[in-house]
């Protein structure tokens, strides 16, 4: 079973959140890819949309919505996500995984796209500081 780090971003307010989607609730993440959105009651943002941005595996490797499928590859990059050039014209062969989600992701980037009848603050408890 998978579990996944989900981190919202709230593009009206500037904030995100770290939020944990285990057993059932992350079943509703594979699968999907890079771009697509997903209801956000899978991780306690009932009535709301959360379109996928981005995320990581477990060790670390960025995923990139230009290779297909969820596995790892080698790709030549001279910049973008996973790579920033020292110079230019510099490129380099970098391993990345695709943007599909699986098993092997632990980190998914999201952000809200719709909205839902209460507060993000409301549904998630508020900020403890």
């Amino acid at each position: 079973m998978a579990d996944f780090t989900v981190v919202v971003a709230d593009p009206e307010t500037g904030d995100s959140h770290q939020l944990d989607a285990e057993g059932q609730d992350a079943n509703r993440f594979i699968g999907r890819s890079l771009g697509e959105e997903v209801d956000g009651g899978a991780v306690g943002l009932d009535g709301y949309t959360l379109e996928l941005t981005g995320g990581s595996d477990t060790a670390g490797r960025p995923m990139r919505s230009d290779v297909r499928g969820p596995t790892t590859k080698a790709i030549l990059m001279d910049g973008g996500t996973g790579y920033t050039p020292k110079r230019d014209g510099e490129r380099k062969r970098v391993t990345v995984r695709g943007r599909e989600v699986s098993e092997d992701t632990r980190q998914i980037n999201a952000k809200i796209v719709e909205r839902g009848s209460q507060s993000v603050d409301d549904l998630l408890g508020g900020d403890e500081e």
